[in-house]
């Protein structure tokens, strides 16, 4: 495909905020029968009748969260919606409405706004829910997307973070580590460009470990899975910021330990190649790097026949009293404490 080296820029201080807001949602359609009233007025309105509404705000900075060298607009939108579905999803609960609020430098023309808008349309379509507000303004350098998420749930379905017993199992969703070591290619490619402009990147190897990055998914099925098994998790999380990071939070907030068996994690074998690749030990990435937005959750260790063998799960140890603390177990059988290495926004 030929580039078009002359695309069209409009600005989008031709269009003012009003102008710009009718012309970026014009395509969202309304799905939940909750929203009877979205864009448009001072404020959406919502009916949940009888259900729990869950509520999330999740925001993405440029030069923090993403690098536009890499992500395309595009992806950056989808991934937005999918990082706050994600925390919905963690909360055993479903994603219905948004509201999306950007901050936006000159230097974006209204073209690059719209396939933003346009990775945040088929998201919101994916997922069934509601574009229904936010807010645009101007930022004095790059851009920042932040998305508010409200889901809905009987009490009874939802799942805390505190709810962990101490003779649980841990369980996971998927598998983990692809989405840091896809960033790791990102940036190794990154580097190579700045060097020669005319490198051409063959990414053909590593196309598994970079949609895990650029294209993410959240485990909006889990809810339903769980639900046709006749499991509810005792306590539950999203690997947003790394392994251990999170099960450090439900041991925390459960006042339980854990033991994390090293010949449990799932590992994709394109991650576990990339790895050797980059000479990075695959378990180290596995338990610290984060964005995969896998599910983490705990049930009790009678549902254990229930979901052994299921291709969606693998059980990857088990709870323990407070007082034992949280290991990690090595393929040696070696007790390895377990320290919160994930991400760190605030982080010098």
């Amino acid at each position: 495909m030929i580039e078009d080296k002359n695309p069209q820029r409009t600005s989008i201080s031709q269009l003012g905020e009003f102008g710009l807001i009718e012309h970026l949602t014009k395509n969202f359609e309304i799905n939940q029968s909750s929203t009877l009233k979205g864009i448009g007025d001072d404020a959406a309105v919502l009916d949940f009748k009888d259900k729990k509404v869950v509520v999330s705000t999740d925001i993405m900075v440029e030069g923090v969260h993403f690098d536009l060298a890499y992500m395309p607009l595009k992806h950056l939108g989808y991934k937005a919606v999918v990082s706050n579905v994600s925390d919905i999803c963690a909360m055993n609960a479903k994603a219905t409405q948004i509201t999306v609020s950007i901050a936006v430098s000159n230097r974006f023309p209204l073209e690059a706004l719209e396939e933003l808008f346009h990775g945040i349309t088929l998201a919101a379509n994916e997922y069934k829910i509601d574009v229904i507000g936010g807010d645009t303004t101007s930022s004095q350098k790059g851009l920042i997307i932040s998305i508010t998420v409200l889901g809905e749930a009987d009490e009874e379905e939802i799942v805390y973070r505190n709810g962990a017993k101490s003779t649980d199992l841990l369980v996971v969703t998927g598998d983990i580590g692809a989405a840091y070591m896809g960033l790791q290619v990102l940036e190794r490619e990154k580097q190579v460009f700045q060097v020669n402009p005319n490198s051409q990147p063959d990414l053909e190897l590593y196309t598994y470990l970079i949609e895990r990055q650029l294209k993410p998914e959240a485990r909006a099925d889990v809810r339903t899975l769980l639900h046709a098994l006749e499991i509810k998790p005792t306590a539950m999380i999203d690997i947003s910021d790394g392994l251990s990071s999170e099960i450090i939070h439900i041991c925390k907030q459960s006042k339980v330990g854990c033991n994390l068996y090293e010949d449990k994690l799932p590992l994709d074998p394109q991650f576990i190649n990339v790895c050797e690749e980059f000479d990075i030990d695959s378990t180290t990435v596995a338990i610290n790097g984060g964005e995969d937005y896998e599910l983490l959750f705990t049930i009790p260790i009678d549902d254990f026949d229930k979901i052994k063998g299921n291709p969606n799960f693998s059980i990857i140890g088990h709870m323990t009293e407070e007082s034992e603390g949280i290991h990690l177990v090595t393929r040696a059988n070696t007790k390895i404490p377990l320290k919160a290495r994930g991400w760190n926004a605030l982080s010098e």
